[in-house]
């Protein structure tokens, strides 16, 4: 309780730690949910609305997330108030990120392949969010002495360095890289220096003429892939569920 109380009610952050609960636990009890009508067990059905249209679940979670970030906005970092609309928020951005796919592609991908980008989010957003309520700040500023504290100039040094490496990791193709490197600036100093991803806006721009850079590019990209790209969707299957198998295609008659 002396954690809790000095590390999370004193500085303001019990708002945030109930929102990043309840995000993870809508995520989590929603999946199951979807896992159980996908499989007919269990009382649960998709849900339809006049003219047999389904109703995402995005569409009440778009509701929440708007009644929880204003609640957020009106009831400050204190209170009843304030604790309420952390979870409501909460709630509403689980149930938006379950379906991220779907939002992003404008189509019902949520047991396909694409599908997967919104356990992905989910999992980013969860670790961000959780890096954050353990004490790192935004663009790398933490951990400031009193002098520094009073120095701004070195303050904003700081900020714009950081963001120029996140922003090079981004232009490199690593985004999570880059997104990490945002909260915790070593990581976006790793980004920054090591080789584009291919296909990168990076190696598109400084490749074309370095064909050994290109080729050292694509087969580090390939090594790496190979390594984490199995495990990574194994990973997902487990939180999310497994994607329905694509179709194969037909073969054309000659």
């Amino acid at each position: 309780m002396g954690w809790l109380e000095r590390n999370i009610i004193e500085p303001g952050k019990l708002p945030l730690l109930l929102a990043l609960v309840s995000f993870v636990l809508t995520f989590l009890i929603t999946r199951v949910i979807t896992r159980l009508i996908r499989a007919g067990k269990g009382p649960f059905r998709n849900v339809s609305g006049s003219g047999g249209i389904h109703v995402h679940h995005v569409v009440p979670g778009v509701i929440l997330t708007i009644i929880g970030g204003f609640g957020a906005v009106a009831g400050g970092q204190h209170g009843f108030g304030s604790a309420l609309a952390a979870v409501i928020f909460g709630i509403g951005a689980g149930l938006v990120l379950d379906e991220f796919a779907l939002v992003l592609h404008l189509a019902d991908v949520y047991w396909t392949e694409a599908g997967r980008k919104s356990v992905e989010m989910v999992v980013l957003t969860a670790s961000l969010v959780g890096l954050l309520l353990i004490g790192f700040s935004p663009l790398g500023v933490d951990n400031l002495s009193d002098d520094q504290e009073q120095n701004r100039a070195t303050v904003i040094v700081n900020v714009v360095v950081n963001f120029a490496f996140a922003l090079i990791a981004l232009f490199k193709g690593k985004t999570r890289l880059a997104v990490f490197g945002v909260i915790v600036p070593v990581i976006a100093l790793i980004g920054a220096v090591r080789l584009a991803r291919p296909g990168s806006s990076w190696a598109k721009r400084f490749y074309r003429r370095r064909p050994r850079a290109r080729a050292k590019s694509t087969l580090r990209a390939y090594h790496h892939d190979r390594r984490w790209l199995g495990p990574r969707r194994a990973f997902q299957d487990w939180i999310g569920g497994a994607p329905d198998p694509e179709p194969a295609r037909s073969l054309e008659h000659r």
